[in-house]
Order: structure tokens, then C-alpha cells, then sequence
């Protein structure tokens, strides 16, 4: 519990205290709306608390029974509560927007908890497709059955006539039938691509396994949806996002099709939900002429940020660790990115004044990267430039202070721990574990930490990373006080993390992430006080309504 409930109007104590006394000062407009009777937890301070918002346009106008009430007029809409539980909407950070989108229509493998499982999904899937089309999806996961990984073999009787592309649930590896290879122009005489993996057997034939740069030579053979296929998947993950609470997402993937779509639908109104993009650093010149040419887009639509992978994963065993992995020594991981393109484009990207956040999941991979980053901030002068690191999982003890030491933001997902969890051991051994996953660590070292979930790799449902978070118990049911417990944080710590630190890690702390006069009308309303029931049960919480710049999206 944060404590004692307190009625009062927000003002001051954050960040948005100087928006909200300027944005109203007059205090004296009526509200086209009035929420009453809440219990309304304001992000404001771990123990603040208010019973009413009152909403003017796409903003917060008053906090507090009496504000709203005495700025409710007869056109004023009044919405009573009931004493339902109201947080600021959750910012997700770190999304793959278009991919997870896609795949809310396509054949899942997640709990396919045995190879004939997986065969025997592959098969019906392709059987209801039609002839030569591609089969994609999958999310599988080898782990769930002792972690053999798949052979073009196990599947090629049962698709003869379907190209398979099945993606591993960490998005960094392909599975393959031999029709896909073939039409993919993957043999045993393809030469091995930089950044990127052809898995290969004893005679130099590949496996059907393709993992991380290499997945590009794929993803040319498969092709494109047209732009009206993509904008109705992108309005369906919308759909979604907005009935779990999020009201912002940060889509950072390495290609512009999210990007490129909301533009699409921005252009024909409001998007219901808002998007902060990452575009690929590689293209951060064409970003600055865009910038020029038209500015950063809107509270909608915004982009100026660059995002680059530097390493794998960890169960794909290419996260890039000083030390082999300990299920396979002849490898410690790869790196996807040259670290001399690293720094040339993280310098000219950063000193054009766009931010930049870098993939890096092994401990050898942290260290490049925060290295990079000083380098980088030392060249080129003090600004205001918010470096973030996404993932962030495996460190050596010293790296955690340099985040704090060094402004970066750690932007981390938390149902990564309770996932990898299950079998992270294997790969790495415990002594590297400790310092994993360090969300507990990183916070009380006072760095910035926002929480996201890496959508489809984890649910886009906040909740579930509220409760990874907070009692970091794995999903196979064998951590019950909690995997590495000394790295929980409070259920404070982390809404705080899913809120005002999501909205600072894009730059718009002084728009959203909390519920305060002068901020966007980005709220939540639940059918559970988050505070007051077992974390054990937050993910049963539902959603009753989410309000977006001012209007209800869901609900």
C-alpha cells in the first residue's frame, strides 16, 4: 500500500506543476467533463491521491471534488465512478507495433509444449491456407520442451506446398520448411551474413534456423503488405492497446511501417492512441531532412529518435557476453552492429540533436554501448540528449551506477524476467545472473527507469509487467518468493516507471504520465484498486474506460 488517501488538488511536486498553473491560471472555464467519485491515484507522488478529474478539451482542467465542482456547469458531463480506481494511461515504451499487430490474426506456437505440438499446428495452419502463401506467426519456443531446436525436417512432409517463416518469440530467430529457403535463395552455398546467423548441420546444409541480420534475405522473398493491409492491422493493435490501458506506445523497430502508417491515419484524424518513433539510426539523416520539413509530428504522431540493435538475444544465444554461454562454449553471442558505425551514426544523429536508444542484452554489449554513449556525449557537449539503453538484462556490477552517472535512461521489460527465468540459468550459469534483470538495482541507484513490455515478445498488457515487477515469480511456477528477489521493486516504483518515466524517456513529461492540471486527459479507469488488492491478482484487474486527450477510447 503507498498509504494514507488523501483528497486534495494536485499543483505542485512534479514536473508538470509549472504547466498546470500557467495552462490555468484563469480556473474559471466551465468543464465539457466531470469525473466524480473516484479513487484516483495521480502518479504525483507515491501517496497522492484525489476522488475527481475535471476535463476541459484534450486537457486536465481541475483535480479534486471541489475544483471539478466548482467548474461543472448544466453543458458539463458528469461521470460517476463509483468509487472505481483511476491511474494516468500507461506509456509502453518499447513495442513492435506492426509485427505484434500482424500476428494478432496469425497461427500462435507460444505453449506448443512438445515437438509434435509444433508439428501438428504447423500442419493445420498450412492446410488452411491457400497454395504458396506464406505461413508466418508462430512466437514458438524451444525451451518449452528441453530446448531442442526445430529442423526443417520436422516440418517439410506436412507443408510441401507452404513457405514457413515462423518467428521465435524473442523476434531475433526464424524457423524455416525448405520451401522457404529455397524461395529465401538460402542453400549451403549462401555465404554467412555480418550481424546475422544461417544455421548450418554437420554437412554444411542449413537447419531451417535463421537468426537475427540474416532474417533480412527472409523477410526480401516474403515482401510487403500493401499500405491499406497494414493501416487494418495497425488500427487493430490499437484496438487492443487501448483496451489494456496504454494510451502511448514507442515503436522501435528497424523498419518504417508503423511509422509510415500512423502518418497514414493521423492524416485522416485522431489515432486514438499515441506513437513515439524510433526510426532506424542507420537512416538518421533522412529523419533530420524530415524534420526539417515538417517538424516532429504532434501529440499523435511524434518522431526525432533513433533506434539501433546492437546484440542478439539471450535464447537465441546471440545477447554478445564477455564469457561463452554455458550450454554452448563455442559461442558467446555476435554483434549485429558495427561498434564503428555505432559511434559515427550515434555522433551524427545525437549532435543533429535526435535521441538515440541502442539494443544491448549481454554484459559485453552493455559496456560497448554505455562506453559509445560517453564517448559520444563528451564530443559533442552537455545537452539535454537522453540516451536510452533497451533491454538492458545482463551486466556486470559496475555498469549498473553508470546509468545514473551517465543520464541514460534504462528502459527495461519486466516480463522478460519471469520469462527468460525458466531457463536463463542454462545459458548463463547463476554467478551472471545476479546482476540480471537488475530493475530493483537500477532504481534505488536513482536512474531513470521506464517499463515496457517488447509487444508481441511479452503481452502489451501493462499489468502483467506490474506484476513481474513486483513479486518476479517465473511462469513456470518454481520462483514463489521470487527469481533473484533482492530486484523487486514497489508496485509505486513500477506505475511510476509505466507512467511519468515512459512519458520522460520520450520527452513529454510536461504533456502526460501523471494526472495533473495543464497535462493531456490521458487516464485509466479500473474495476480494482491496484493498490488495495494482492499483486498476485493485478493481472485480473480489467479495464472500464480509457480516456485519451480528453475522449474515451475503450470502454
Amino acid at each position: 500500500m503507498i498509504g494514507r488517501r488523501t483528497l486534495l488538488a494536485v499543483a505542485g511536486g512534479t514536473a508538470a506543476a509549472a504547466v498546470s498553473r500557467a495552462a490555468f491560471a484563469k480556473g474559471g472555464d466551465t468543464l465539457d467533463t466531470a469525473y466524480i467519485n473516484g479513487r484516483i491515484w495521480t502518479g504525483a507522488g507515491p501517496a497522492t491521491f484525489s476522488d475527481a478529474i475535471g476535463v476541459k478539451g484534450d486537457r486536465i482542467a481541475a483535480i479534486g471534488a471541489d475544483a471539478v465542482r466548482s467548474r461543472t456547469g448544466k453543458a458539463t458531463q458528469v461521470i460517476d465512478l463509483k468509487g472505481a480506481f483511476v491511474t494516468p494511461g500507461f506509456i509502453d515504451p518499447h513495442v513492435h507495433f506492426v509485427i505484434a499487430s500482424t500476428m494478432l490474426s496469425q497461427p500462435s506456437l507460444r505453449d506448443a509444449e512438445n515437438p509434435k505440438a509444433f508439428v501438428d499446428r504447423i500442419a493445420a495452419a498450412a492446410k488452411a491456407l491457400p497454395k504458396g502463401e506464406w505461413l508466418q506467426g508462430g512466437n514458438w519456443d524451444q525451451d518449452r520442451w528441453g530446448g531442442e531446436m526445430p529442423h526443417k525436417d520436422w516440418i517439410d512432409a506436412v507443408t510441401p506446398d507452404t513457405p514457413v517463416a515462423v518467428i521465435r518469440y524473442d523476434l531475433h530467430m526464424l524457423f524455416l520448411n525448405s520451401l522457404a529457403l529455397k524461395l529465401a535463395g538460402i542453400d549451403r552455398n549462401t555465404p554467412d551474413v555480418p550481424g546475422g546467423v544461417i544455421e548450418r548441420d554437420a554437412k554444411g546444409e542449413p537447419t531451417g534456423i535463421i537468426k537475427d541480420a540474416a532474417k533480412e534475405l527472409v523477410q526480401r522473398a516474403i515482401g510487403t503488405p500493401t499500405p491499406a493491409q497494414i493501416d487494418a492491422t495497425v488500427e487493430r493493435g490499437i484496438a487492443l492497446a487501448l483496451s489494456k490501458g496504454v494510451t502511448q506506445v514507442h515503436p522501435t523497430e528497424l523498419e518504417t511501417s508503423s511509422f509510415d502508417s500512423t502518418r497514414r491515419l493521423r492524416a485522416k484524424g485522431e489515432t486514438g492512441l499515441r506513437f513515439r518513433h524510433y526510426l532506424p539510426l542507420k537512416d538518421w539523416e533522412a529523419q533530420v531532412q524530415l524534420i526539417k520539413r515538417e517538424g516532429r509530428g504532434d501529440d499523435w504522431v511524434q518522431w526525432g529518435a533513433c533506434k539501433v540493435v546492437f546484440d542478439g538475444s539471450l535464447g537465441s544465444r546471440t545477447a554478445r557476453f564477455y564469457e561463452p554461454y554455458a550450454d554452448d562454449p563455442a559461442t558467446r553471442g555476435i554483434v549485429v552492429t558495427d561498434p564503428a558505425d555505432l559511434k559515427t551514426w550515434i555522433t551524427g544523429a545525437d549532435k543533429a540533436g535526435l535521441q538515440v536508444t541502442t539494443h544491448a542484452i549481454g554484459d559485453e554489449a552493455n559496456d560497448i554501448v554505455l562506453d559509445t554513449l560517453a564517448a559520444v556525449a563528451k564530443a559533442n557537449g552537455p545537452r539535454d540528449r537522453r540516451f536510452r539503453v533497451e533491454h538492458v538484462q545482463h551486466m556486470k556490477p559496475h555498469a549498473i551506477a553508470r546509468f545514473k552517472e551517465q543520464g541514460v535512461i534504462a528502459s527495461v521489460q519486466p516480463y522478460h524476467a519471469i520469462d527468460d527465468g525458466r531457463w536463463a540459468v542454462r545459458r548463463i550459469g547463476e554467478e551472471r545472473l545476479k546482476t540480471s534483470f537488475a530493475f530493483g538495482s537500477l532504481v534505488r541507484s536513482g536512474a531513470h527507469v521506464c517499463m515496457g513490455s517488447d509487444w508481441p515478445v511479452a503481452p502489451i498488457d501493462p499489468l502483467t509487467g506490474l506484476e513481474a515487477a513486483v513479486d518476479r515469480e517465473t511462469l513456470d511456477g518454481l520462483n514463489p518468493n521470487g527469481w533473484f528477489p533482492e530486484q523487486r521493486v514497489t508496485l509505486a516504483q513500477a506505475m511510476h516507471s509505466y507512467t511519468q518515466e515512459g512519458a520522460y524517456a520520450g520527452f513529454n513529461e510536461k504533456k502526460m504520465g501523471a494526472i495533473v492540471p495543464g497535462l493531456l486527459a490521458d487516464f485509466v479507469v479500473w474495476d480494482s484498486d491496484l493498490f488495495a488488492i494482492d499483486s498476485h491478482l493485478l493481472i485480473e484487474a480489467k479495464v472500464l474506460r480509457t480516456i485519451v486527450g480528453g475522449r474515451q477510447r475503450y470502454g
